[in-house]
């Protein structure tokens, strides 16, 4: 029988101990995720996460051996190939209003490419208010960040004095090339536990900023709330249309603006952009999407003269610009009251549906709220549903005998198709002050009132105005 030799027995099992841990290591290395693992959210379907991350669903179910994709639960973790560099866990988060690539980029100290990587972005746009967003969970935003900002005619340096930090701390936390990169107004990061919350996109003066109803709502009331720690210019604009702010008090600044009900979903964008007392410019722009109103399609038949172009859009256009204006003060407060007594029979007619006169295409809309004609009472009488100013009251041919109320920063209520008006322009009127006579002049089927509420020269849905108060 063949005898190995002890040494050569010694050498032989030192070389197969030697190699144990390169075999661990390598099956190790196999069985280690190949891609970070993203956490299933409820509603995910494999075929949305393929799309979420620019992969084909195939490949996706094949890394993580899924056969069956109808079986994927919330809270499962599955790995995403193809993703290099980034081994952690991933999670989605809502973006808030306020941030941008470059705001989330700097707090969360991740490079903008990546963050485009991991959510598949063609476009930094693509980052509207309430987009889903894709994060390593070690990244997720902090509150213990305190935001720099440059004021006009100020350098880094200066700042950095101002504020007691090192300026090459600065340059360092946010991926700057050098000190001389900066604008005024650019928001810049440092890590301080002490450091209070707000919008990444905005200066340190500005403390939150809250859009509701969000997203947006055709046919809705936006309100737009920015609170400040010290006073400031503001501006913005929505949907083409300006933005008035107005201080409201204990730092918050508030603007109202309406959403025409026949804009078309989709898109829009917010601009917000000011200056604080201490100097520093600011100015932001972000996505915001705009949902539809679900509202219904009705055909009526009226007189023709009351859809005559030659008659309605010279009246539409004067009627229009009445609600233009803003008085700088505010007259109405909380919660609207009705404008007529209560009744059984309630509303004839909500606001929004899209409408057909005489057999025309759906051009038109419900631009107010029907109250019925109440039978039961032998006057029906009309109220100012909150204080104000009589800006028109007079006669007109497709909303007869009309009158339109200015209750200060833009808002406006209308009242059409009286039998008598009992106000007269340029009148101060009172919460439940007796302005008119319900009636049925104008285009009508029957006796009603046709009540309308403006927010920023757009009329938007008066149920909301009479069920919540708004600032």
């Amino acid at each position: 029988m063949y005898k190995i030799h002890p040494r050569i027995l010694a050498f032989i099992l030192v070389l197969a101990i030697s190699f144990l841990p390169l075999v661990n290591f390598v099956r190790a290395q196999e069985e280690s995720p190949s891609g970070p693992v993203y956490i299933v959210q409820e509603g995910d379907t494999l075929w949305d996460i393929a799309q979420r991350f620019g992969i084909p669903w195939l490949d996706l179910a094949r890394e993580n051996g899924i056969s069956d994709p109808g079986q994927l639960s919330a809270g499962d973790e599955i790995v995403i190939p193809g993703i290099e560099g980034i081994g952690d866990v991933l999670v989605t988060n809502p973006i808030p209003p306020g941030e941008n690539l470059r705001s989330l980029s700097r707090s969360l100290q991740l490079p903008e490419d990546t963050i485009t990587k991991l959510n598949h972005l063609t476009s930094p746009a693509e980052l509207f208010v309430g987009y889903d967003l894709v994060l390593p969970e070690s990244n997720l935003p902090g509150s213990e960040l305190e935001r720099f900002a440059l004021a006009n005619d100020q350098s880094l340096l200066e700042l950095s004095i101002v504020n007691g930090v090192n300026p090459w701390s600065i340059v360092t936390e946010n991926n700057l090339d050098g000190m001389w990169t900066l604008v005024p107004g650019d928001v810049l990061y440092l890590k301080n536990t002490d450091a209070l919350p707000g919008p990444g996109g905005f200066p340190p003066g500005i403390a939150a900023l809250e859009i509701s109803p969000e997203p947006l709502v055709q046919g809705k009331t936006t309100l737009i709330q920015v609170t400040s720690t010290e006073k400031m210019e503001l501006s913005g604009a929505l949907l083409d249309y300006p933005l008035n702010f107005f201080e409201s008090g204990d730092g918050e600044y508030v603007a109202l603006q309406g959403v025409h009900a026949l804009t078309e979903p989709g898109l829009y964008s917010i601009v917000i952009e000011g200056m604080l007392e201490s100097g520093v410019p600011f100015g932001f722009n972000q996505n915001i999407y705009l949902s539809p109103g679900d509202y219904t399609y009705k055909s009526l038949q009226v007189p023709p003269e009351t859809v005559d172009p030659e008659v309605t859009v010279p009246e539409d256009k004067s009627w229009n610009a009445l609600a233009n204006p803003v008085t700088p003060e505010k007259l109405w407060q909380g919660i609207f009251e009705n404008p007529v007594a209560p009744s059984e029979c309630g509303f004839t007619d909500t606001f929004g549906h899209r409408r057909s006169y005489n057999g025309s295409p759906y051009n038109y809309f419900h631009t107010g709220l029907d109250f019925c004609y109440n039978y039961n009472n032998e006057v029906n009488e009309i109220y100012s549903p909150a204080d104000g100013v009589v800006v028109f009251a007079g006669p007109l041919v497709v909303r007869g005998n009309a009158v339109m109320i200015d209750h200060g920063w833009g808002i406006y209520s209308a009242y059409m198709h009286q039998e008598e008006i009992l106000v007269e322009e340029g009148e101060t009127v009172e919460t439940g002050q007796v302005i008119g006579i319900v009636g049925q002049t104008g285009r009508v089927n029957g006796p009603h009132l046709h009540f309308e509420v403006w927010v920023g020269g757009v009329q938007v849905d008066p149920l909301e105005w009479l069920e919540k108060a708004y600032p």
